[in-house]
């Protein structure tokens, strides 16, 4: 009688912690009915394994989604920097470093906004707690020019500044800034279509 008065009690107890949990969280998810402030923040992706599409961009190979690391730029794909008279594939080193960073390893990424298709955002994995920032440290990429909606990241800058003085990576050699590269390209392919559609 007693056990069958215990385990009824028991019960009661765990229905009762759980009603409570989840009426605590209906009104976590909803703090405005209860006049809370809650701060808007990022968009949180649930961890992700990833495919290397170029050294700035990577692919959910579940979803299919396609991130674009945030405030940074890599050389293009094909694009080459020169160390001396001799020159290197800076693209597909770019690529490589961001395979490195990758494979085999679980991806997190804060997503800042949606961009031509694309999750603009900023990314981690267990050896980085900041993708782009590390790639600007090894000198593999650079910050991108702030604009009014995209400010410059302080410590972006600030690696950015100390790759330089040390000419790490690509800051040893000769290069074309890979939005001038890509914009140069363009118009390069521009006037290569309108050659061969001359008569």
């Amino acid at each position: 009688m007693t056990r069958g008065r215990n385990r009824g009690a028991r019960t009661g107890t765990i229905v009762m912690v759980v009603t409570l949990a989840a009426t605590t969280l209906a009104g976590a998810q909803s703090p405005e009915r209860f006049g809370l402030y809650s701060p808007g923040s990022a968009l949180q992706s649930p961890p992700l394994r990833v495919e290397v599409l170029d050294g700035t961009r990577f692919r959910d190979i579940e979803t299919q989604a396609v991130y674009r690391l945030y405030g940074i730029d890599t050389c293009a794909p094909g694009q080459a920097a020169h160390l001396g008279r001799q020159p290197w594939p800076c693209g597909t080193v770019a690529a490589a470093w961001l395979v490195s960073a990758t494979l085999n390893k679980w991806v997190a990424c804060s997503i800042l906004r949606d961009e031509q298709g694309e999750h603009l955002a900023r990314c981690a994995s267990a050896d980085h707690a900041d993708i782009g920032a590390d790639m600007i440290r090894d000198g593999i990429a650079m910050t991108l020019p702030p604009s009014e909606q995209d400010p410059a990241i302080r410590t972006y800058v600030s690696a950015e500044r100390d790759a330089r003085k040390a000419y790490r990576g690509i800051w040893a050699s000769t290069f074309q800034m890979p939005w001038e590269y890509r914009t140069s390209d363009r118009r390069r392919a521009i006037a290569k279509t309108g050659a061969e559609a001359a008569p």
